[in-house]
Parts: structure tokens; sequence; C-alpha cells
């Protein structure tokens, strides 16, 4: 299987925030670092649902691809969130993104306004041609409203510049059909999902959980990877419990609920968006502990 061109491991990152709930550039070089040299990640995701992008502007989205970039430098990759429920807007943030230094862009499924499948695929279109970077589809019916499609999915995967999707529909079959007759490199956007679509023909993972289980999945990967399938299961069981739990309530207010527990405070949240309640950060402080991380 040839190397995706962004990577096998990437972590959608949360974005730090100082005292006064502005963006901290400083701590999100430091946390990217963190990822890509401690958690051996291939790829950043900044501006994603994790990274709080409903409620970041897009001048602070621009600063961050940049300082994220300039931190990593050629270690590994930035993928940058660009999809909103705006076509227009959607581009800007693609030609923004590309300006900042992005390797490659996401681009989520127009929420809210229900837009069906051929709209979609016009969508996906226009921002994939708004610049030459390498775009990633995310998938994520429960949250955009809508899926995209299988016959979608097989007609943008003619697209020059749609390499891949993050693939957070629950559909394992559905998936398992696009990845037989495309190109398009899967990726698990539910960290619990990354055994299951190996399975099947999925690169990697996307991952929430992957801010402190990055340095294991990756040796998940490697045990797939090299045919031991025994070693990728006995590490995926032993993660399982990070995997799902970091996702017992809203997953960004639990990783910087656990960054914080392992000494590396980031921030609080922006509204409507709040911290993990004492008890929830205790919860999940304790899964983290029992694996070890």
């Amino acid at each position: 299987m040839s190397e995706p061109i962004l990577g096998r491991l990437m972590t959608a990152m949360v974005t730090p925030l100082d005292g006064d709930g502005a963006v901290d550039l400083k701590r999100a070089q430091q946390l990217a670092s963190r990822l890509v040299d401690e958690q051996r990640n291939d790829c950043v995701l900044v501006n994603g649902t994790t990274g709080e992008a409903p409620t970041t502007s897009d001048e602070e989205k621009a600063a961050l691809v940049s300082a994220v970039k300039e931190a990593i430098g050629d270690r590994a990759k930035v993928l940058a969130g660009v999809g909103t429920f705006d076509t227009a807007h959607s581009v800007e943030l693609c030609r923004q993104a590309a300006m900042a230094g992005a390797d490659g862009l996401l681009a989520v499924t127009p929420y809210y306004s229900l837009p069906p499948q051929d709209a979609l695929v016009a969508h996906f279109q226009t921002l994939a041609g708004a610049t030459d970077l390498p775009m990633v589809l995310y998938d994520i019916p429960h949250r955009a409203g809508r899926p995209i499609e299988t016959a979608s999915l097989l007609e943008l995967a003619r697209h020059r510049n749609i390499v891949g999707v993050k693939d957070a529909k629950n559909d394992i079959v559905a998936s398992a059909q696009v990845m037989a007759q495309t190109d398009l490199a899967y990726y698990a956007g539910d960290d619990a999902k990354v055994l299951p679509l190996l399975a099947v023909g999925a690169v990697g993972v996307v991952g929430t959980s992957t801010h402190f289980t990055g340095r294991r999945t990756r040796q998940l990967l490697d045990a797939w990877l090299a045919g031991d399938r025994d070693e990728a299961l006995r590490v995926y069981r032993a993660l399982l419990p990070v995997y799902t739990g970091v996702f017992a309530t809203q997953g960004v207010m639990l990783v910087k609920a656990g960054l914080a527990h392992q000494g590396f405070p980031v921030g609080g949240l922006r509204e409507p968006l709040r911290p993990a309640s004492d008890e929830q950060a205790a919860a999940f402080a304790a899964v983290l502990d029992a694996a070890d991380l």
C-alpha cells in the first residue's frame, strides 16, 4: 500500500486559549510540536470541530495555520479545516488557508441547510478547485444532517484534488464499497473505528484521543501494516477505553481537561461550550491513568 500524501496518523488539535479567551498562538505551537515529536503524528489538523472552529474568526484561523506550520516545519503536514454551510465563505477559507501555509484542506458537509446530493457534489467540487491543495472530505452526517452518499463520493473521487475522506458516517459497508472502487484515502473520523476501517482498506485515523494515544496508535498502525494482526488488536483493545472515553461528553471539553491532567494546560473553551465538570474531568483522568497515559 502506497503512503498517503497526508500520512496515516493525524490529530484534530484543540485550540489553546489564554486567560482572556484569546487564541494562544505560542501554546498552539507548543501543542503542535508535542503532537508531532512526542505523539508521532504525520499531520496536524487545525480549525476542525475539536479546534472550536465554529467560534474562531477567519483571522484567528489563518493565524493558527501559519503559527502551527511555522512550529512543525517539514516534520509534519498541516491540514486546515475550511468547511462551512456557505460555499462562497468556504472558498475564501480555502484560499486563506493556502496562503497561510496549509498542506491540505478538510471540508465538512455543509450543515443546517440540508442540501441535496447534487448540491453537495457541486459544493465540494467548487472548494476543491479553489486551490491546488489536496482536499479531504469530512463525512459526518450526525453533525451535518446529510451523508455524502456513495454515488456522490464516487463522483467526487474523480476530482484531481480530492484525495481522501475523514469517515464518521458509521456505515462501514458503504465505506468499504467506496474504498473498493476509488483511490480515496480513508481515515477513521471516530477513534474507535480505526481498526475496523483498516480491515476494509482505510489508511489511518484523524483522531481526538490521539492527543494522548498517538504514540500507541502509531504502534497499532505499524503492526497492522506489518501484518501483525494480533499485536494491532492487542493495542486497539488496550486503547479502546480512551478512544471511547474522550467522547463521554463533547470531545474538546475532555481533551482540554485531559491535557490539564497531564500538566499541559491549554486554557478554557468558548461558549456555548464550557469546561468539563469536575466529575467529567476526574472520570476521564481515571481512564487516562488506567491506560498508563
